[in-house]
């Protein structure tokens, strides 16, 4: 190589390792043979590659800039010396290490044996009122928690870990192949020590050397009023505990709302059905209506209402509905939903011969011996009367 090398990479001699870094990356890029297979073109990229590699390591370009050979009078040929890394290959293409490196061919350095643990999921069953209006219950969860024999460490009382000697303590092991483009070193994590740098000889007989064992454990959680089916709480580090005695996750609760024989939710809306005789729906008469706060376990003396006195007005048409205003669920975020009381009239099947007699004399009274009955179109909705009224105009 006859050409000056600060030429090539088209630097100035007083670059510093920067300006020559990404001098480097810009020529990688335009000349790369997987870019431009032209053979003029490798051979200028392997001059570009031999002049980084000297530039880039500070002994050899202090040795070149006093005449010296930076290759020790082995630089017959490309790939000489001590070649350069793989990793100032990729660093060239994406700015960054290759796959197990990080910038400038340096390792990544040992995995951490300490970690955060996994989060936990458990599901929880509760009744509609308990979802409606809060409650505390004790759960028994199934998690992992540090080793109280060797306090996480992962090593018998008394011993402790040792370097591994293959790495050395660094978690990972070099790989030098040969190609055309000289000696191509990549980093593997240590098979010896898995990554970790150290190497556990006589691991803990109660967690294998995990530093966590499986425990059952009791806790509270507190549901919030107003929760619904699927609703995830979420307890702080109360997960599963890390490797290592690494610091825990998170532990969710997930609330499955079982059905209620009387009430529906919808949103924050409760829905019953009243079912009443016709007598009663054209007299109108007075229920009284149990609240789902009659499901909670309140004192005798408490001021919590119950029930309600749910007034039927005379002539009450199956189907039709009465709203309680705040008689619904609480709501998350504050408020309260209706209740939504669906009246159905039951017409009565089976009548005795008294019952038929006042009924056929009612209907003699009321004109309505041989009805024939009201043909309508069916009732358009909010939207649909809008509309026409829009069209009209």
């Amino acid at each position: 190589m006859t050409q000056d090398l600060y030429e090539l990479l088209g630097v100035s001699r007083d670059a510093d390792a920067a300006t020559i870094k990404k001098a480097y990356r810009g020529l990688a890029r335009q000349l790369h043979p997987d870019v431009n297979p032209d053979p003029e073109t490798q051979d200028r990229f392997k001059e570009v590659s031999r002049a980084y590699e000297v530039l880039s390591d500070p002994q050899k370009r202090a040795a070149y800039d006093r005449g010296g050979d930076p290759f020790g009078g082995g630089a017959a040929g490309f790939g000489q010396g001590q070649g350069f890394s793989f990793t100032d290959i990729m660093d060239a293409f994406f700015g960054g290490g290759a796959p197990g490196g990080a910038a400038g061919g340096q390792g990544r350095g040992p995995r951490q044996r300490v970690r955060r643990g996994q989060d936990a999921l458990i599901r929880l069953d509760i009744e509609l009122a308990e979802a409606a209006f809060g409650t505390t219950k004790d759960l028994k969860v199934d998690t992992a928690v540090v080793c109280t024999t060797c306090h996480g460490d992962g090593a018998s009382p008394g011993t402790q870990p040792i370097t591994c000697e293959t790495c050395r303590g660094a978690g990972e092991v070099a790989q030098v192949q040969r190609s055309f483009l000289g000696e191509i070193r990549t980093l593997r994590p240590c098979a010896a020590c898995r990554g970790f740098g150290q190497i556990i000889p006589d691991p803990c007989r109660e967690c294998s050397g995990d530093g966590r064992v499986r425990s059952r454990r009791n806790l509270t959680v507190k549901i919030p009023a107003g929760v619904d089916h699927g609703t995830r709480v979420q307890l702080s580090e109360q997960g599963e505990v890390g490797p290592g005695g690494g610091p825990p996750g998170d532990l969710y609760v997930e609330i499955h709302v079982e059905p209620h024989p009387t009430f529906t939710r919808h949103g924050n809306d409760l829905h019953c059905t009243v079912t009443l005789p016709m007598t009663a729906a054209a007299l109108g008469t007075t229920l009284t209506l149990p609240l789902l706060e009659a499901d909670l376990e309140t004192p005798e003396d408490s001021e919590v209402r119950t029930d309600y006195d749910l007034e039927i007005r005379p002539g009450t048409q199956s189907g039709s509905e009465q709203v309680l205003r705040g008689f619904g669920v609480p709501g998350l975020r504050g408020g309260r939903g209706d209740l939504v009381v669906n009246v159905v009239v039951d017409t009565p099947t089976r009548l005795d011969a008294r019952q038929e007699e006042l009924l056929r004399e009612l209907a003699a009274i009321r004109g309505e011996e041989s009805p024939d009955g009201a043909v309508q179109a069916p009732q358009k909705s909010m939207f649909g009367r809008l509309r026409d009224a829009f069209n009209q105009h």
